[in-house]
């Protein structure tokens, strides 16, 4: 007796239940990244000024180092995804430990470099002459970390992968108890400060990545897979990587552009647009959870060689940010006003974001499409054409960016050249998704 096939209603259903299943963790995730330097800063805050700054000065510069190196997880998520449809579960862990052994090789690249440039890498961000030493201390002693920190994304990817986001987020919430604690221990309670703080992230950043081999060698075992560096398969994840760092490089220098000709629009507009900032990177954390699921998901599709699947897939997840992005900017709209106060008592500031922030509202639903089909694109390997697209909106938004304070436009104008820079993406990942050009099935691409 054949199967009846399943109804469009039971498939958005299916499509609901893995979509919730993988984005619910990976925001829980995401959300416990940023409050390891939150704890940091604390901790720290409360040993002076000067450290405090120091800190801050030396957390900007390793998580820009980290976060050029993100291509680590959405490239390693991807492959291994496809590898998971097909059917290949050591093919799939192999592939994942040539990330991971890319990983190593460029943290030890990254440490190679910057211990020796430390004090002129923070004299470049223009630290005082009472914070720099603290920065440096702070940079030279947390850079070991980086490797730890790097494997961890490529892990991280790994399991996400294999659709596994629950362990990530375990991983996460853990890092962050220890990171806190051992802060606390190493600056007050041994004496060390600031180094005290920089050893404990050291210390909680290679336990996880302790925790994250062993469960990855624990999969490779199970499967027979290889667990010896393979020099082809690391060239290949490096390859598959430079798209998608041409991608995140293109947008840090938008975020930066911004912040810049924020910068130049008087004190008031730069700290108003750093609220507005703060604001849009958390509203990004739940959009971002989606397009995680969405690399997932759509990866083992076209791995299964489903190639309707991963249409009918792109289109719910494109509904479902869509919707999300509505909600939160509702959200925005409304607690507006109970939420300018935890950041300033400034009424000049408030009077300057409260306007910039209805931007940020009336732009979450463009946001929503850009995230999922951005994970969408990721997940089908398309690593080309996002680079492109991106460099593309860079070059559309840098001028339009830098005619806001020649034609006397505030930061309002500038959030609306921000909205415009989304809009750009959104038209750009939408002409992709519907040529269907990204759909290519198979273990690889």
């Amino acid at each position: 007796m054949t199967q009846a096939p399943a109804t469009p209603r039971a498939t958005r259903r299916q499509h609901d239940r893995e979509i919730v299943a993988l984005a619910v963790p990976a925001f829980g995730a995401l959300v416990a990244e940023p409050l390891f330097v939150l704890a940091d800063s604390a901790i720290v805050g409360h040993l002076g000024t000067a450290q405090l700054a120091g800190l801050g000065i030396a957390s900007a510069l390793l998580t820009t180092a980290v976060s050029v190196f993100v291509f680590l997880a959405y490239a390693t998520t991807a492959a291994v995804a496809r590898r998971v449809g097909a059917g290949d579960l050591p093919a799939a862990i192999r592939q994942g430990m040539d990330g991971i052994w890319l990983a190593l090789l460029l943290g030890a690249v990254v440490i190679t470099a910057v211990l020796p440039t430390a004090p002129a890498l923070v004299e470049l961000f223009g630290a005082s002459d009472t914070a720099a030493p603290y920065a440096t201390t702070y940079l030279r002693i947390s850079v070991i970390g980086i490797p730890a920190m790097l494997v961890v994304l490529a892990a991280t990817g790994v399991l996400r992968g294999l659709q596994d986001t629950k362990t990530p987020l375990y991983v996460a919430v853990a890092g962050f108890v220890a990171n806190a604690a051992l802060n606390a221990v190493l600056v007050y309670g041994v004496g060390l400060g600031i180094a005290g703080s920089a050893w404990g992230t050291v210390v909680a950043q290679c336990g996880m990545a302790a925790v994250y081999l062993a469960v990855v060698i624990r999969g490779a075992r199970r499967h027979g897979a290889s667990l010896r560096p393979d020099a082809a398969g690391i060239r290949a994840s490096a390859q598959a990587g430079v798209p998608l760092l041409v991608r995140t490089l293109s947008l840090r220098a938008i975020l930066m552009i911004a912040t810049a000709v924020a910068a130049r629009l008087g004190d008031t507009d730069i700290a108003a647009h750093q609220i507005a900032l703060s604001l849009w990177s958390l509203l990004a954390f739940a959009l971002d959870a989606i397009a995680i699921a969405g690399q997932a998901i759509i990866g083992r599709y076209l791995g299964a060689g489903d190639a309707q699947g991963a249409r009918e897939a792109c289109r719910r997840m494109v509904q479902w940010g869509i919707a999300v992005g509505l909600v939160l900017g509702l959200l925005v709209i409304v607690a507006r006003p109970a939420f300018l106060p935890l950041f300033t008592s400034d009424s000049g500031v408030t009077d300057a974001a409260l306007p910039a922030l209805l931007v940020v509202a009336l732009s979450q639903p463009v946001c929503g499409i850009v995230f999922v089909l951005d994970g969408v694109l990721m997940g089908a390997g398309d690593g080309p054409y996002l680079a492109w697209a991106m460099v593309l909106t860079l070059a559309v938004f840098t001028p339009v960016a830098l005619l806001v304070p020649l034609l006397g436009g505030g930061l309002t104008a500038l959030w609306g050249a921000m909205t415009l820079m989304m809009t750009v993406r959104m038209l750009t990942l939408w002409l992709r998704a519907r040529s269907g050009r990204w759909i290519v099935t198979g273990a690889t691409r």
